[in-house]
């Protein structure tokens, strides 16, 4: 088994954050550290601090230098994906290579309606949001990039410099959808992210996602399978860690480990001794 760390950008304060990242860098029992793209809260008073994901990212990959940095997920409605590819490429040269480009289609009707950005019905969503990620590998990975979609158009279009890695950044798509997010995860992505509530609801979603896999010729053990546990602040730390056994021993490659709002560097330790009997 493999663990990485979240944390949430919500009611927190820059230092705060980089200090819990900094520290996860020196544990290597965790391979990769995750946060939100949003503008408000989840919780609590929605009226309170966030901070955005992708300047927070690219300072978290300079103050670090060995762990794998991502956001989890980038909602594709939020910038537009050649705008989105450049800043993924930027950021893969701040963190020399460590970047986990996580995408998803969008769902906030809070936010977009209170910045006008348009919500798309569901479907236009999801058209977009693929049309978004081939434009965004077109990008990342040809010299020049020509996309003609219904919805994104590149013409003639540059990326430069490209990102580190080759030939883009591991594509993270997160989300639960069996129609159209597990068949975008089948065609696209290297890591696949679904948050659910125990592993009997996991288990069917990866048959889906293998049966995608066939249909459009694709290997699923080259995907990378994780979800999240959340570590409950008032509670013990064993039932966290009881919880990640039970999604290891479901199949799943990669737990995510949910900070609690309030954690600070001290509480990293005990988490990596907890779990390292399981990696």
């Amino acid at each position: 088994m493999r663990f990485a760390i979240k944390t949430r950008p919500e009611h927190t304060t820059w230092q705060q954050m980089r200090d819990v990242w900094v520290a996860a860098d020196q544990f290597e029992i965790f391979e990769s550290a995750w946060h939100w793209d949003h503008f408000y809260p989840l919780t609590g008073d929605m009226q309170g601090p966030n901070l955005e994901a992708w300047t927070t990212l690219a300072a978290l990959a300079q103050a670090t230098s060995r762990i794998r940095v991502g956001c989890q997920v980038t909602g594709m409605i939020y910038r537009h994906p050649a705008v989105l590819a450049n800043m993924a490429a930027t950021t893969d040269i701040i963190s020399d290579g460590r970047l986990e480009l996580g995408i998803g289609a969008g769902w906030n009707e809070m936010e977009t309606a209170a910045y006008g950005i348009d919500l798309y019905p569901l479907k236009e969503r999801f058209d977009r949001f693929d049309e978004g990620t081939e434009a965004m590998i077109a990008l990342l990975t040809e010299k020049v990039a020509n996309f003609d979609g219904k919805y994104i158009k590149l013409t003639e279009a540059y990326c430069n410099p490209k990102p580190v890695q080759t030939p883009h950044p591991p594509i993270t798509i997160g989300g639960k959808g069996p129609k159209r997010t597990l068949r975008a995860v089948a065609k696209w992505a290297q890591q696949w992210n679904v948050i659910v509530a125990n592993p009997e609801e996991w288990k069917p979603l990866k048959d889906v996602l293998v049966q995608r896999c066939e249909e459009v010729g694709r290997d699923v053990n080259e995907i990378t399978c994780s979800v999240n546990v959340r570590i409950d602040p008032d509670g013990p730390l064993d039932k966290a860690v009881a919880d990640a056994a039970a999604y290891g021993e479901a199949g799943v490659d990669l737990i995510i480990m949910n900070l609690p709002l309030d954690a600070g560097p001290s509480v990293l330790e005990p988490l990596a001794k907890a779990l390292a009997p399981l990696a």
